[in-house]
């Protein structure tokens, strides 16, 4: 299971990857003279390097996702990825963005961490 619990990991890390270089293509957009609205600005985000990159890294995770979901049970494994995707979010976005959380939001994200321990070691009983 140690090996599985890294592939989701992996996924999860991917998917914040892909997510946070999105957030950067979309803020160097905002940031050109003219501003780009509309089909314009679609068109300039999708052709560009960093969202390009963001799909293939993507990509990558979804492959490892199917290898994850034939070994280990769907709910599982996105319980697991999801507590992963919220807190190591909450974190890259504080280091990279300076973006805050209310203590309200950390709760938020603890309780989902306890639930996930509990959906994956109460579950292996079964």
């Amino acid at each position: 299971m140690i090996r599985e619990i890294l592939m989701i990991l992996f996924v999860t890390c991917s998917t914040l990857g892909s997510q946070l270089l999105i957030k950067h293509a979309v803020a160097q957009l905002a940031l050109r003279t003219p501003p780009l609205t509309g089909m314009p600005w679609l068109v300039a985000a999708i052709l560009s390097p960093t969202v390009i990159t963001a799909i293939a890294v993507q990509g990558i995770g979804f492959v490892v996702w199917v290898v994850v979901v034939s070994r280990v049970k769907l709910g599982v494994a996105f319980a697991i990825s999801g507590a992963f995707f919220y807190l190591l979010m909450a974190l890259a976005t504080w280091l990279l963005y300076g973006e805050r959380l209310t203590p309200w939001q950390w709760a938020g994200i603890a309780l989902i961490s306890a639930g996930v321990l509990m959906v994956s070691l109460l579950g292996q009983a079964s």
